[in-house]
């Protein structure tokens, strides 16, 4: 475990956005020369949570990209809905739009997810994998209250009608439910509902698990499982009083981190 510095203050960065893939997703891009790191942030969040990381490893001469992902930041949302998955296929275009790689994928959280994917399909386009507070595995046990997975079950058997189980939802759903609307509320129910145990077994790219310990979102004990299922080279290495939000609470470990496969 690794005691990190105390979180990084963001301030008076500036921003530049560019269009991919005909304008479905932006991103920013740091750095000069041929991008080597693409950086893919966390539900409801943006690329520009990776702004500091990136600017450290830009002064250190290496170019990256920290892209929007579909229906967050400047990108507009999916025509249709989907997981991980289905964002993997979104990104890979633009992966090789923006160079030919071996890129370092980082991915943080639903990020996280994708870039898994992601690696787990175009090996041949990834360096190396850093993965933190990424939601790889399902939690084996439902948190949610035992009348709301009631109502789920006789909604799917159509006993329960969609205005009932919308309140339920609005009631008993997690606050990234309630406030997703549209296609990315779908995207959100799909994505909580995958588990990548297929990805993580086919993984030939070198793995680092990157965790806070006080990450209580996704707890290092997904990390701990989700190495066990590795069969590539791999380290998990957690940090002390960081929490989901690592890209943001401890950027510049993160960019030693990152950099150091380069």
């Amino acid at each position: 475990m690794t005691r990190p510095r105390a979180p990084h203050q963001v301030c008076n960065l500036k921003y530049v956005l560019r269009a991919y893939g005909d304008g479905t997703l932006f991103g920013e891009p740091y750095g000069e020369g041929p991008v080597r790191v693409i950086w893919l942030h966390g539900w409801a969040r943006r690329g520009q949570d990776f702004a500091v990381a990136a600017n450290e490893l830009a002064r250190r001469g290496v170019a990256s990209v920290a892209l929007d992902l579909p229906g967050f930041g400047a990108s507009p949302a999916p025509s249709s809905p989907g997981g991980a998955r289905r964002y993997a296929e979104l990104v890979w275009p633009v992966l090789r739009e923006i160079g030919d790689g071996p890129f370092v994928l980082v991915g943080h959280s639903f990020g996280g997810t994708v870039a898994c994917v992601l690696a787990a399909d175009h090996p041949e386009f990834v360096r190396s994998l850093v993965l933190t507070g990424a939601p790889l595995l399902r939690s084996p046990s439902s948190s949610s209250p035992m009348i709301y997975r009631v109502l789920r079950w006789l909604h799917a058997r159509r006993v329960v009608s969609d205005a009932r189980m919308e309140t339920a939802r609005q009631k008993y759903g997690s606050s990234d439910y309630r406030r997703a609307t549209g296609v990315m509320r779908d995207v959100l129910v799909i994505s909580v509902n995958e588990s990548y145990e297929d990805e993580l077994a086919r993984l030939d790219v070198p793995v680092t698990l990157l965790w806070g310990e006080e990450d209580r979102e996704v707890p290092l004990d997904v990390a701990t499982r989700a190495s066990a299922l590795l069969t590539t080279t791999h380290t998990l290495q957690s940090l002390l009083g960081i929490g989901h939000l690592l890209p943001s609470e401890a950027p510049e470990e993160l960019a030693n981190v990152v950099g150091a496969l380069v």
